[in-house]
């Protein structure tokens, strides 16, 4: 191993901890929060409702929302987590320091993504815990589980990598997560299944790439889907290049960056 590729993977190991210490030094606001939501979700939803509702694709209501929950709290902390520590570096001017570091942008934005996938696996794996809780869950493919909750997660961190480098003001943050990130959650087939809506309104949802991760991810723990796998695959890693591109070329413009 070269010593340039030494430094650079010392930078990435430096950047992805401060990541991880920052998330676990105010975990009260990073990790309880998810936590209680979802707990309330699964009382309310899967508990209440669910009784009334009775099955889902062939499942227990509560067994069938399990996949949307834990992937919805992976895909809003994941994006939290980068939009508001990225924003913060540049409101605190101290992200001057990397830019005029010898570092490759690749290395910035691979330690600020890998930080929030950490974070949203975090959250993850706590929201499949409480699950625990109230259902029996079970991982018949936990391949397609894994690289599923590791691509969504990843999207959703570039995807906010890119809303902090635009954002201006810590208002711009939250417009993103309001009004474009919760609406695409909710109608991502997260509490239903599109096969139960109207013709017109399932060929919409399918324009709706969350809805590709989650029933990704709802094969992976019940062995169902609304899409096909290989259509779901194809359609996140296309995200994931789209938007790592995207994110490198901002870097190395300076966006948002060098004003």
């Amino acid at each position: 191993m070269s010593a340039h590729t030494r430094e650079n993977l010392i930078a990435l190991y430096t950047i992805v901890r401060r990541e991880v210490m920052r998330i676990l030094r105010i975990w009260g606001q990073t990790l309880v929060p998810p936590a209680i939501t979802m707990t309330l979700y699964f009382l309310i939803f899967g508990s209440l409702i669910g009784r009334r509702i009775g099955e889902m694709g062939g499942f227990d209501y509560m067994d069938f929302i399990v996949p949307g929950l834990v992937m919805m709290s992976v895909i809003q902390n994941s994006y939290g987590n980068i939009s508001s520590s990225f924003f913060g570096a540049k409101f605190g001017r101290h992200v001057e320091e990397l830019l005029v570091a010898p570092l490759p942008d690749i290395v910035i934005l691979g330690g600020y993504v890998a930080g929030a996938v950490l974070r949203g696996l975090m959250v993850g794996a706590i929201v499949l815990a409480i699950a625990m809780l109230f259902t029996r869950v079970s991982i018949p493919h936990p391949f397609v589980t894994l690289t599923t909750v590791l691509l969504g997660a990843t999207i959703f961190s570039l995807a906010g990598f890119v809303n902090a480098v635009y954002a201006k003001k810590f208002d711009d943050i939250a417009i993103v997560p309001t009004f474009i990130l919760t609406p695409l959650t909710y109608l991502g087939g997260v509490f239903y299944s599109v096969s139960l809506l109207p013709d017109w309104a399932e060929q919409v949802s399918y324009l709706n790439p969350i809805l590709y991760m989650v029933n990704a991810f709802r094969y992976g723990l019940l062995g169902v889907s609304d899409v096909p796998l290989a259509t779901a695959y194809a359609v996140m890693l296309a995200f994931v290049a789209g938007l790592g591109w995207l994110g490198l070329r901002l870097l190395q413009r300076g966006v948002g960056l060098r004003s």
